[in-house]
C-alpha cells in the first residue's frame, strides 16, 4: 500500500490541477495523470481555497514535490530547466558535502572532550586477518573426510 502522505498528495496534485490551464495539463503523460488518480486517497477531503494564492494553500511537503518534478519535467522552458539542474545539482553536493564532514572516517575513533578537546582514540581491533587460503581449505577438508572414513 501506498504511503498515506503520498495517497493524499496524489488526490491534491488532482485537485490543483483542475485550476491548471488545460494545455499545460495535456503535457503531462496521461499515465501519469492515471497514477496519481488511481493512487489518490478518495477518502481524503482536500480543496482549494480560492480566497488564497498558491503560496499560502496548505499542502503536504510531498504535494509540492510531485508539482516541482511535474514543472520540471513538462512545463519549464529549457532554460528554467537548466537552473533547476544546476540547483539540483548544488544541493546534492552540498549535501554529500556535509555527510563526509559529518561522518568523517578518518575522525570515526576520535572522542571529543567536554572542553571541546578531541582525543584520539587507538583502535584494539586486529590489523591484520589472516585467512586460510582455498586451496589449504580444500586440503584441510580432504584430510577430514579421509581421517573420518578410516575411524
Amino acid at each position: 500500500m501506498i504511503n498515506d502522505n503520498y495517497a493524499r498528495a496524489y488526490k491534491e496534485v488532482i485537485e490543483i490541477l483542475k485550476f491548471v490551464p488545460a494545455e499545460s495539463v495535456n503535457k503531462i503523460p496521461k499515465t501519469i495523470i492515471k497514477g496519481l488518480q488511481g493512487g489518490m486517497d478518495k477518502n481524503y477531503d482536500f480543496e482549494i481555497d480560492i480566497n488564497k494564492s498558491f503560496e499560502e494553500q496548505e499542502l503536504l511537503k510531498e504535494t509540492k514535490a510531485i508539482l516541482a518534478n511535474i514543472f520540471r519535467d513538462y512545463w519549464a522552458t529549457p532554460y528554467q530547466k537548466e537552473r533547476i539542474s544546476t540547483k539540483e545539482q548544488e544541493d546534492r553536493q552540498k549535501s554529500e558535502e556535509e555527510k563526509k564532514s559529518k561522518y568523517n572516517s578518518k575522525d570515526i575513533f576520535d572522542i571529543k572532550t567536554s572542553k571541546g578537546n578531541v582525543k584520539k582514540v587507538e583502535s584494539s581491533l586486529p590489523i591484520e586477518i589472516k585467512r586460510e587460503k582455498f586451496f589449504d581449505k580444500l586440503v584441510s577438508f580432504i584430510k577430514k573426510l579421509l581421517k573420518n572414513r578410516k575411524g
